[in-house]
């Protein structure tokens, strides 16, 4: 795996928890679990989450509270969120949900390989976005402080006035001449 990020997988269920870390461990992602939504702003404020998977519905803080701060926050504003609910999809649920910017929103119970497609598609892909923002900070940097080149090179000298005449052949000696003419 390219990344030391994880996916924090949050739900005040042990019983889900355990479900949801059963259907992604074949991925080999770095997997943390969180039973509130304060643990995971923690964890998620501590850096290193890749991605959250998230209950919707969750005594306390809930998960749309979690998202509405992490995308108050630039260091975290990008982080993928797939919400997870048990009590099925309302227009205003999803409305809000999407409104946010999350990912996807998905409902209980999870099929295992939908949830490892999706999960491994948004990682992957945040991942790369990742890679990709690191490589234009270092390019810029580089055009902001570019490296000494080293010593000049000598500019070539001209060529002789003669090397831009054509040579021709003289029919009668096989020796090439300039042609002059």
């Amino acid at each position: 795996m390219p990344s030391d990020a994880r996916i924090l997988i949050v739900d005040d269920h042990e019983d889900t928890l355990y479900a949801l870390e059963s259907a992604l461990a074949p991925l080999g992602y770095r997997l943390a679990r969180a039973t509130s939504g304060d643990e995971a702003l923690k964890q998620v404020l501590r850096g290193q989450v890749g991605l959250l998977l998230l209950d919707v519905r969750m005594p306390g803080v809930s998960g749309l509270d979690v998202v509405r701060y992490l995308r108050r926050l630039e260091q975290t504003q990008h982080i993928p969120v797939v919400l997870l609910t048990g009590f099925g999809l309302d227009p205003e649920l999803t409305a809000t949900a999407f409104g946010l910017g999350v990912a996807d929103l998905i409902t209980k119970p999870v099929d295992p390989w939908t949830l490892r497609t999706k999960i491994r598609y948004l990682y992957d892909a945040h991942q790369r976005h990742r890679a990709l923002e690191r490589e234009l900070r270092e390019l810029r940097a580089l055009l902001k402080d570019p490296p000494d080149p080293g010593p000049a090179l000598p500019h070539p000298s001209p060529p002789h006035p003669d090397a831009r005449v054509p040579y021709q052949r003289d029919p009668q000696n096989t020796a090439t001449t300039p042609n002059r003419t």
